[in-house]
């Protein structure tokens, strides 16, 4: 072979694998929605990434992951899902029911139908109108469900173990979010059936937090339960200190609240709903249709004890609510 021929050849292999990495580079892209901040949840993304990794999706590598955050401004969503819309996303992954709700709403008046959407962690979307049905969700939207609605009388319960003399219990709702409503409307409806008064004290800043707290004690509430809401999700370690500080007996549905210290939780485990979130997206990354996924939901919820919690506001934990708790912090 002649040297002209050679270096021919040898440069015309040389441009294949650049041909191959230039395609490598058209990566899919996922937009991820979120009416939260992303200081308090970076463990939720975690475990979203780590249920894509599962399906073969890491990122930065083969996956590219567009943020958004809200960081409570529920106002704001509107304008988040259309930029990621205007990016044409590979798939919307909104995070909360505020977030579900509106990228539901803004994807069905804007002219990008074609892109799937996956939700994670949302209210009963039967009942807010995202889906057709839990098995057949119809349209191009699929996700996991936390069913947060159905355990408002679940918890109230749970308090009247723990603290079996007290009448009347305050219920911290962020009126931006109507998921809020739906628990609220449960909850009263046990506090009437168990014989108890329920105050509704509302937050949506940090500033409202403590006021709410405040207000609690000074209006003679015995607990506070706190409703899911992707605004308290994110500031669980200031709730429980808040708890703390007001030595006001306190039950929040996230484990997290637990584990910074607060006295008890209830609810579903929401890093495993962000994992399937994770699963669930690439699977339909892959190609596959979201009306052939069924809406997951949890089968199971974790009942977490904070004893040293319990012991700062110098309450005995009964022995029979002690043996039925998933995780008990000492």
């Amino acid at each position: 072979m002649k040297r002209r021929e050679f270096i021919t050849l040898l440069g015309g292999a040389a441009a294949w694998p650049l041909a191959a990495g230039a395609q490598q580079l058209v990566i899919p892209v996922i937009g991820s929605l979120h009416a939260a901040s992303d200081k308090g949840t970076e463990h939720f993304m975690d475990a979203f990434r780590q249920g894509l990794k599962e399906a073969g999706y890491v990122e930065g590598q083969n996956v590219k992951i567009e943020y958004r955050w809200a960081d409570g401004a529920y106002d704001r969503l509107p304008s988040l899902t259309n930029d990621l819309l205007g990016l044409r996303v590979n798939v919307l992954v909104p995070f909360g029911t505020s977030a579900i709700r509106v990228a539901k709403a803004v994807h069905a008046a804007s002219s990008a139908a074609e892109i799937p959407i996956v939700f994670a962690a949302g209210n009963d979307p039967v009942a807010d109108g995202i889906v057709a049905s839990l098995n057949r969700p119809g349209g191009n939207i699929t996700g996991i469900t936390s069913i947060a609605s159905e355990l408002g009388s679940k918890r109230l319960g749970l308090l009247r173990e723990l603290l079996p003399d007290i009448r009347t219990i305050s219920l911290l709702v962020n009126t931006d979010n109507s998921i809020g409503v739906n628990e609220r409307k449960d909850a009263q409806a046990a506090a009437v059936a168990l014989g108890r008064e329920l105050e509704v004290f509302a937050a949506k800043n940090e500033p409202d937090l403590e006021l709410a707290f405040e207000m609690s004690v000074r209006r003679g509430a015995g607990a506070m339960i706190i409703v899911s809401d992707t605004f308290f999700l994110s500031r669980m370690a200031r709730i429980a200190e808040l708890a703390t500080q007001y030595k006001l007996p306190t039950l929040a549905p996230y484990r997290e609240f637990a584990m910074h210290g607060g006295l008890v939780s209830y609810g579903a485990n929401i890093p495993d709903l962000y994992r399937l979130a994770g699963v669930y997206t690439a699977r339909v990354l892959k190609g596959t249709k979201p009306r052939d996924l069924p809406v997951l939901q949890p089968t199971t919820f974790d009942l977490v004890i904070n004893l040293r919690a319990a012991k700062t506001l110098a309450l005995d934990v009964p022995p029979m609510l002690l043996a039925r708790a998933d995780e008990v912090i000492e």
